[in-house]
């Protein structure tokens, strides 16, 4: 007795021929209604974020606060422990000489931006993703070569194997490929 279940179906893929081929069906995709597809080339090419509809990030606002709270926040602690908390009156110099401050200053609100660039890319990107539909494909490999790709997951609402196949070859797809969980 075979107990072998049949393999679910997690989207399907298609081979384009150049980036501006990618580029045009990525623009169709869109406009078609689909919101869960990304794009995979070797490179990055200039606007395929316009064409597959992606917002801007909020990426540098989140950084942006993150320096000016990290700047804040060194010099305020360096005012108050030479201020507020040990006055000490040196060479005549007064309590705050903001000119000795500038270097840890720059230095801590340069270290919380570059954490928080860190962490929130990895939060917005999903990452780390171990395990992503598209690394059941055999053609898959060649994305950090020569091969550009579509990938729709089944997961998108109006995702149908039959139309989506018919859709993706006639945005001039070749090459498609059912994604199954193995």
């Amino acid at each position: 007795m075979n107990n072998k279940a049949t393999p679910r179906i997690l989207g399907l893929m298609a081979q384009f021929d150049n980036p501006a081929a990618l580029l045009e069906a990525a623009q169709k995709v869109r406009d078609a209604g689909y919101k869960k597809f990304d794009c995979h080339s070797p490179f990055p090419i200039h606007g395929m974020d316009r064409a597959m509809g992606l917002k801007r990030s909020s990426l540098g606002w989140l950084v942006g606060v993150a320096a000016l709270a990290g700047t804040s926040g060194a010099l305020a602690l360096q005012w108050w422990s030479s201020s507020v908390a040990y006055p000490l009156v040196i060479s005549g110099k007064p309590f705050f000489s903001f000119q000795a401050y500038v270097p840890v200053t720059f230095a801590l609100g340069v270290l919380l931006s570059a954490f928080t660039a860190l962490v929130g890319m990895l939060a917005f990107n999903g990452l780390p993703r171990l395990h992503h539909p598209v690394f059941y494909s055999d053609n898959f490999a060649r994305t950090s070569n020569d091969a550009f790709f579509i990938s729709i997951e089944a997961d998108d609402p109006l995702f149908e194997i039959e139309k989506t196949s018919a859709f993706l070859t006639s945005t001039g797809g070749k090459n498609k490929e059912v994604l199954k969980e193995e």
